[in-house]
């Protein structure tokens, strides 16, 4: 997938290259960081469809092996527990072994777990494979966001994050048509090996095309030098190695990243996992009819993905500070996704999934700020670090929301839960502004 991210002003006066004019001319790709952002697109989508197989797989795998909903549901839990404590264990490996190698390894070792699936043969067995899964696809996040930090200039860094982050909603689309398909002609077991095998014909395209700008021999002098200007001009440092986590920790920015998170990640986290179950139990929706609305979240979060990237590149365009962008976008995505309180106070089931799909559009408005203000605030040689001590934060605001949501709902019913879910943003947009007043480089061993 190609796509195509271009800006005035790319400049050839700066010359920065010792490589002479007939290699670049054998080699360049015009437009290399479209190309590039277009893979991480790819891998994010394939991390969906590879997270996605058991959901739709669930009925058939229950059945044969006698499991029962609160089986099922220690299998969900045990991927989530597994993807809170991957995001920072891959932001570490990804700092210290570098963006290409570290995503090599993320999608081998999620590709390899979804695979194992095929072999399962009760609740323990699916139990570590879903914690392998959990741990593996976590690296996808930091990784995507370095390699941001890495090729763009801060005015596209809003957009390249929605592309790449936008992979999640076409791969939450795609799964139930084509791994119901694989299931009701080959089995489920093929169904987990067929989707996790898309993991490596991935890794071929990414071992061919990525290296840091500078190693590359297929980027144009001109694009270059637009990467190396931007650098300058944002003052960012050489690479340095990476810093221990209670290094980071001292910034009251990487705290502002981490409970932005919690609080507003785990929103969409209850929209995925219990929107279902919300129509069943609350609208009484049949099966056929919550199959045909259940792309809903995914289709508005991918709009609002692209709307989030557009919209804040749009106001650096025109000459809106980096500072003043970002949080115009994280307001608009923070106030909008109030709109799920009445979403669970509603008589009409229509009106809401109509404020539902406003909720989880707002969502994506607020979190692709929240994965671009990492490459931001800090250089991108602990890029991934923040960014996954943030995903984190974001799995353990998921954890709690859900195991708070099962009890709630049991004692209650679900309308104390869209309370939360519209309020809470309010507070993660207050967290944010305070924690990060301003959105300027970060140094590391600054004070």
């Amino acid at each position: 997938m190609v796509v195509q991210i271009s800006y005035a002003g790319c400049s050839n006066e700066v010359s920065t290259s010792t490589v002479s004019s007939t290699a670049w001319e054998q080699t360049k790709l015009k437009n290399l960081r479209g190309w590039i952002i277009g893979t991480c697109f790819l891998a994010t989508a394939i991390n969906y469809l590879d997270r996605q197989t058991l959901s739709i797989a669930a009925s058939a795998i229950c059945e044969e092996f006698g499991l029962t909903n609160s089986d099922y549901s220690s299998i969900v839990s045990s991927f989530l527990l597994a993807y809170t404590l991957g995001q920072g264990l891959f932001g570490r490996i990804i700092d210290a072994i570098d963006t290409r190698r570290g995503m090599a390894v993320s999608i081998v070792w999620w590709s390899i777990a979804g695979m194992l699936h095929a072999f399962g043969n009760g609740l323990w067995s699916f139990r570590i494979f879903r914690f392998l899964l959990g741990l593996g696809e976590a690296g996808n996040w930091p990784a995507a966001t370095k390699v941001v930090a890495e090729w763009f200039p801060a005015r596209e860094r809003g957009l390249a994050v929605a592309i790449f982050d936008s992979g999640s909603s076409l791969g939450g689309i795609l799964a139930p048509p084509i791994v119901a398909w694989i299931i009701t002609s080959f089995g489920w077991r093929t169904a987990f090996v067929a989707t996790g095998a898309l993991g490596f014909c991935w890794l071929a395209l990414w071992l061919w095309i990525y290296r840091k700008p500078e190693e590359s021999s297929r980027i144009t002098q001109s694009e270059l030098d637009l990467i190396l200007a931007d650098r300058r001009e944002t003052n960012s440092a050489p690479s340095r190695p990476a810093m221990p986590w209670a290094s980071l920790l001292r910034y009251s920015e990487v705290w502002g990243l981490i409970l932005g998170r919690l609080l507003t990640d785990c929103v969409w986290w209850f929209y995925v996992f219990w929107l279902p179950k919300y129509l069943a139990d609350a609208r009484g929706f049949t099966l056929s009819e919550i199959a045909i609305v259940a792309w809903i979240p995914f289709l508005s979060v991918d709009i609002g993905n692209l709307g989030a990237g557009w919209l804040s590149g749009r106001l650096v365009q025109q000459k809106w500070s980096i500072n003043a962008a970002r949080k115009f976008v994280l307001a608009c995505g923070a106030v909008g996704m109030v709109a799920g309180l009445p979403a669970g106070l509603t008589g009409n089931a229509r009106l809401s999934l109509a404020l539902i799909a406003v909720a989880t559009l707002s969502y994506s408005l607020f979190a692709t700020m929240m994965l671009t203000l990492p490459s931001d605030l800090f250089p991108s040689s602990v890029v991934a670090s923040v960014s996954g001590l943030s995903g984190a934060g974001a799995g353990v605001g998921g954890i709690a929301f859900t195991w708070i949501t099962g009890k709630v709902v049991d004692t209650t019913s679900y309308e104390p839960i869209f309370i939360a879910a519209g309020v809470m943003p309010l507070f993660a947009l207050g967290l944010v502004c305070v924690l990060i007043p301003r959105i300027n480089r970060i140094e590391p061993g600054m004070p």
